[in-house]
């Protein structure tokens, strides 16, 4: 991994202590995990590889992303106030989106400097994944549904606890 590549796991490491903090959720609680998130996408992404067994590997992933982010959001906290609506990480939440994000860490640094690597080569080669890109793209596809379904399950249940408006008396 580079500088480049330490920095944004660095990044989606913060937002998480961010969101342990609680808060409201406003519009800059919604745009900068999809804009960080997005930028890891612009950066990354270059190709999304469909030969072989890349699809497979890309949708696995993928998935295993978006259930990652659905769980994390079933486990953040969300209440609704006259302000408006509050979100905050637990303890299951954050531990949920940071094992997502250290399983890509750790599983880039033990295919680049163990015999791990090795093993990754092996898989890729008996399950038809054709190239480096397709593990990339697979890594940045489960990011991104990991913050996208943890995003939209917090403001769907955000959505459902608003209390129903009274009609004003005529």
């Amino acid at each position: 991994m580079n500088t480049t590549e330490y920095c944004v796991q660095i990044a989606l490491v913060l937002l998480v202590l961010r969101q342990m903090r609680g808060g409201k959720l406003d519009l800059v609680s919604l745009v900068l995990p999809v804009v960080l998130i997005g930028a890891t996408a612009v950066i990354y992404l270059k190709s999304v590889p469909t030969a072989g067994g890349d699809l497979a590997l890309e949708i696995g992933l993928a998935a295993l992303g978006v259930l990652l982010g659905t769980l994390a959001g079933l486990t953040t906290r969300v209440w609704s106030t006259r302000e408006g609506a509050f979100a905050k990480a637990g303890l299951l939440a954050a531990a949920l989106w940071v094992g997502g994000i250290g399983a890509r860490i750790a599983f880039v640094l033990a295919s680049e400097h163990t015999g791990f690597g090795q093993q990754v080569a092996d898989f890729s080669r008996n399950q038809h994944i054709t190239s480096q890109q397709a593990w990339v793209a697979a890594f940045v596809l489960m990011a991104l549904g990991e913050a996208v379904s943890r995003l939209l399950t917090i403001r769907i249940r955000a959505l459902r606890l608003r209390p129903a408006r009274t009609p004003m008396p005529v």
